[in-house]
């Protein structure tokens, strides 16, 4: 991730920022979580979600937590400077009241 990092503060890029070696290091940071998070998705929740035989509480739950894991990867998306233009505002990004089960 460090060597990443530097790559990405010596980049055009990142120059245009007031501190390019945080934001290298934050980008850098980002996108190993993000890896992890997208991993999580597509290689256990997406397969469980196609499963025919998860159905009711177990199917709840799967979308509950899917929900969490591309919560988990829209605060990496917005968390380094860099990436904010894909959504400039976050307001968006607050949990809307949950219905009751």
């Amino acid at each position: 991730m460090e060597s990443l990092a530097q790559r990405l503060a010596a980049s055009p890029a990142l120059k245009r920022f007031p501190n390019p070696t945080e934001e290298g290091q934050s980008i850098a940071y980002s996108l190993s979580d993000l890896e992890g998070a997208m991993r999580v998705f597509l290689d256990e929740q997406l397969p469980k979600l196609a499963d025919p035989t998860v159905q009711g509480e177990a199917l709840e739950d799967l979308i509950l937590d899917v929900r969490e894991e591309f919560r988990h990867i829209l605060y990496h998306l917005h968390d380094p400077e860099f990436f904010r233009v894909v959504e400039p505002t976050h307001d968006w990004l607050t949990l809307a009241e949950t219905p009751k089960k």
